[in-house]
């Protein structure tokens, strides 16, 4: 059975779940993971139980001693052993997809936390709702850290570690040029500037991505105006694109090619793997990416770019009040429908996604840790900083199972960037077109 109304959570919304989730009377609603009554103490209580998690990805030594560690603290807690399964990346739908049809799968899944809503809407994960709001752990990850898991003001699974997006620079063309850090949009395009300038027409102060992941480029600039892509309002997803918040960062972000001339019209397609091997080659000065390029960029240069040429930003709020709200990324771990004990399941869940082995999760792992007091210990770390500093803020896109198909197989935005860069449509026209074709894309299981 398919869930048609699929919701959007903004703050408000992720903050009912969390708080008042089926606070009302009556019986237990169907799917819904229960809050377990016992404590830890009386958790041997399920000894000779069995529970299947699944991993995605491919183990390591550092994640085998984690789950090992984790697993181990679950059986003194609750007496079970756990069935640990790595399902790779590429495989996970695959898995998931008979999982469902066939009612054998986990009981306890990672997901990417951009799958929750794909998944919801095929009626394949529990209501935590009760679990989250009764777990004083839970309580302390942020609200707007619960966009994604949120889905018709009930909670479908619990972040586990998160990412985000900071610009990264040319350190010592900064230094050269005499360049400060922008702290608010017209430096950013002053700093632009001067590296075209210095460095040549061919090199992008400010690379504009048009590809594959361009929304994640735009979305800081849109989400900084005030804007937003869509909200789920009066039961279907209604457009925000024609709004000023939305216009006025897209704009903005168009302006760097057509107006300020800060990123070359002949490279409108790229994306971020494509820019970082311009970077790499010295022809970028600065673009938005996460800090797993810094790899990728020593290697493809040669060692002629190295750690004293690059260093991460954050990108600022256009009144420089700080950063910017850009994506946010990372994992999640939820309960299949399916699970034989549901009460045994989110048992590991609270644990795992627990403060103490949630932070674990999220540092040997390579994400952002969700708890407050673990991320601020990322600020003196000069490649973390950055990006703690602008999670905090991170938003989401539409949480609807069809935005994959609007963000990328079709290229909404995308095509009305270039559009407008070229003079083919105005900026009115084509945010015009590009809200209904979103709004198309996004209701078509309504």
């Amino acid at each position: 059975m398919n869930i048609t109304r699929i919701a959007t959570a903004t703050a408000t919304t992720a903050a009912l779940a969390i708080g008042v989730a089926a606070c009302g009377g009556g019986g237990e609603p169907a799917g819904q993971a229960a809050a377990p009554q016992a404590s830890a103490s009386s958790g041997p209580a399920f000894a000779g139980q069995k529970l299947t998690v699944w991993r995605l990805g491919a183990p390591n030594d550092v994640q085998d001693k984690y789950m090992s560690e984790l697993n181990a603290k679950f059986k003194e807690q609750t007496g079970a052993d756990v069935d640990l399964q790595w399902i790779p990346w590429p495989d996970a739908q695959k898995k998931w997809t008979a999982a469902l049809a066939g009612g054998v799968g986990p009981d306890v899944t990672e997901f990417g936390n951009d799958q929750v809503a794909a998944w919801v809407a095929e009626d394949a994960l529990a209501d935590i709702s009760d679990v989250v709001k009764s777990s004083p752990d839970f309580q302390q990850i942020p609200q707007n850290l619960w966009g994604y898991e949120t889905i018709d003001g009930k909670v479908y699974a619990a972040p586990w570690g998160g990412g985000t997006r900071a610009v990264l620079y040319r350190k010592d063309w900064f230094k050269d040029l005499g360049i400060e850090t922008p702290k608010t949009w017209d430096d950013l395009v002053a700093a632009a500037k001067k590296i075209v300038a210095k460095k040549g027409k061919d090199v992008d102060g400010f690379a504009f991505n048009g590809g594959s992941d361009a929304n994640m480029s735009l979305s800081p600039f849109v989400w900084s105006a005030g804007g937003d892509f869509a909200a789920f309002e009066g039961g279907k997803w209604v457009g925000k694109l024609t709004e000023p918040g939305f216009k006025e960062g897209f704009q903005f972000y168009t302006d760097l090619v057509a107006k300020d001339g800060v990123s070359g019209k002949g490279r409108l397609n790229l994306n971020s793997v494509e820019i970082s091997q311009r970077f790499a080659a010295g022809k970028v000065g600065m673009y938005v990416t996460g800090g797993w390029d810094i790899a990728t960029i020593k290697e493809q240069s040669k060692g002629k770019v190295g750690d004293d040429q690059m260093a991460f930003f954050s990108l600022p709020n256009k009144d420089g009040s700080g950063p910017a709200p850009a994506f946010q990324g990372g994992n999640d771990i939820a309960i299949w429908k399916d699970a034989k004990s549901p009460e045994l399941a989110a048992e590991y869940l609270k644990l795992a996604a627990g403060k103490e082995y949630g932070t674990r999760y999220a540092k040997e792992g390579g994400l952002l840790p969700l708890y407050p007091d673990a991320l601020a210990e990322y600020a003196s770390d000069p490649v973390q900083a950055p990006f703690a500093e602008t999670f905090k803020v991170a938003k989401g896109f539409p949480a609807d199972p069809d935005w994959a198909q609007a963000n990328d197989t079709k290229a909404v935005l995308q095509n009305a960037a270039r559009a407008v860069i070229e003079g083919k449509k105005n900026i009115d026209t084509a945010l015009g077109d590009a809200n209904t074709e979103l709004e198309t894309i996004l209701n078509q299981q309504q």
